[in-house]
């Protein structure tokens, strides 16, 4: 087979740009015969289908060619946050059942200590120069035959018990059905330049991979940094990004007349969720931006819900907008009665055509996600008579620092195996910048400084789950059987404001 030979996406021009990444460049027909070349690598090594391929990589080229080689080869691909330490990494690859990780050398150590506690997961390093390095393993690899197969990720999301869980279709759509879906909704084109600015091992990333698919261009910045942004989509003419609120406040803090140093013209889309944005903020930038469509969503993981367009929150401010197309929104009180318009109750999402999915090795978490045909992630709102949904507080411990979705229990856990700590709370308190921040209380048996708890909670969690303000206290309020009150101590901290979320 001629290692050139390629099957590229609905309008893929072999010689158009793919990919851009700092100063180096990738064609479609170059990207397709690295993905051909990776799906060789994955075969020589053993792997196949129903097998899942680890990822822990920062934004980079080869993220996109180990999705699309496993994707040629029938391999779900596991995304993982590379801020993760060693006891969470194995968590993920273990429950995962993954058998490679393909890891960035600046993770490497964490990486092979994981795969050393684990006889079933391989390991390949990019950037490394050893008996595992992913380019000798991939350059040395006979290609096969380059095929376009959108990636199917297994993403975790955090779970109530402490642990992150999966995410698993019980009724699959195929991945170009639903980037084609993806498409339509937000009107993706072959000439759009999509600016992948947040990391890639969220869900976002199948905005890229839509636009791939449509053949458009995709460009990757390494990290968030907002004057980066607007020099990117000025230097490449970029038309579509998916943000979250907290960018939205950096982008803010930049004086005004050098805003107007960049030509922005090209923008033409941006899409924002993973967090309650700020009514003062959305103002200031559809302000700032008037010529951009910016439209909000709300979902998560587990499956879209709304979404408003600029105009629609100008007169909805503070909604996050009406059903996607064949979804339906249901408020329900606590006996799963649905309640009428202006009346907050548990925020419950049916999916359309009867899609489903179950959390990977965890029935009770299924099952209390699930009524009947709709499901919750635990979020209470209310819609109003013209039904629009408001999001007004969280039934779970959930914290979204950030955009990242944070589950107090992990970090209650790893507290309280700190030999001195009686028990602890951990909830989420306001933060302009971030929409929540972590918040710990704890009883001692000794004296303990919060800092030497801080540094305890950073030797076992990554670095966003650490408590940014560490409270001791003689005692925490409990109820009559002895448990915490947490939501007593979160209500108090949120008190006064509209809505018990930023």
């Amino acid at each position: 087979m001629d290692d050139g030979e390629q099957n590229l996406p609905p309008g893929g021009d072999p010689d158009k740009t793919a990919l851009v990444f700092a100063a180096r460049s990738v064609t479609y027909a170059e990207l397709g015969s690295r993905a051909a070349r990776v799906h060789g690598a994955l075969a020589s090594l053993g792997i196949g289908p129903p097998e899942r391929v680890a990822v822990m990589l920062p934004n980079g080229i080869e993220l996109f060619e180990v999705g699309l080689g496993a994707a040629a080869l029938g391999c779900d691909v596991v995304p993982i946050n590379w801020h993760l330490k060693q006891d969470e990494l194995a968590w993920v690859v273990g429950d995962s059942d993954a058998s490679l990780l393909v890891a960035h050398v600046d993770f490497a150590d964490t990486a092979r200590a994981c795969v050393e506690q684990m006889k079933h997961c391989r390991l390949l390093v990019v950037g490394g120069d050893g008996p595992d390095d992913y380019a000798r393993a991939v350059d040395a690899a006979t290609p096969a035959t380059p095929t376009w197969i959108p990636p199917n990720y297994f993403y975790f999301t955090s779970g109530t018990t402490g642990r992150p869980r999966a995410v698993e279709r019980e009724t699959p759509t195929s991945g170009s059905g639903m980037l084609t879906s993806l498409a339509t909704m937000w009107g993706f084109q072959p000439d759009d330049v999509y600016l992948a600015c947040s990391p890639l091992y969220h869900a976002t990333n199948g905005y890229a991979y839509t636009t791939l698919f449509q053949g458009g261009t995709v460009v990757v910045l390494p990290r968030w940094d907002a004057r980066e942004f607007l020099q990117a989509v000025e230097r490449y003419g970029v038309t579509v990004c998916f943000m979250v609120p907290a960018y939205f406040i950096r982008l803010l803090e930049i004086p005004r007349e050098e805003w107007d140093g960049f030509d922005l013209s090209s923008l033409r889309l941006i899409l924002h969720a993973a967090a309650p944005c700020p009514i003062d903020v959305k103002r200031r930038i559809l302000d700032l931006l008037p010529a951009v469509d910016i439209w909000e969503f709300y979902g998560a993981t587990e499956g879209g819900a709304t979404r408003i367009s600029s105009a629609e929150w100008r007169t909805h401010p503070g909604s996050v907008g009406t059903p996607w197309p064949g979804v339906e929104i249901l408020i329900l009180d606590d006996a799963g009665e649905r309640v009428g318009p202006g009346v907050d109750g548990r925020v419950f999402i049916r999916p359309p055509g009867g899609q489903r999915f179950k959390y990977h090795n965890d029935r009770d978490k299924t099952d209390e996600a699930w009524c009947d045909d709709a499901f919750t992630v635990g979020d209470v709102g209310r819609l109003d008579a013209d039904g629009f949904l408001y999001i007004t507080d969280r039934a779970s411990d959930m914290v979204l620092r950030g955009g990242v979705n944070i589950y107090p229990a992990e970090i209650e856990a790893v507290l309280q195996r700190h030999p001195d700590v009686v028990d602890c709370a951990v909830f989420g308190v306001p933060d302009e910048r971030l929409g929540e921040e972590l918040q710990a209380l704890v009883e001692l048996r000794r004296p303990v400084s919060g800092d030497e708890l801080g540094e305890h909670c950073r030797r076992h969690l990554a670095e966003f789950k650490v408590p940014r303000y560490v409270q001791i206290v003689d005692a925490l309020p409990r109820d009559p059987v002895g448990k915490v009150l947490k939501r007593r101590l979160r209500a108090e901290r949120w008190a006064g404001r509209n809505s018990a979320i930023v």
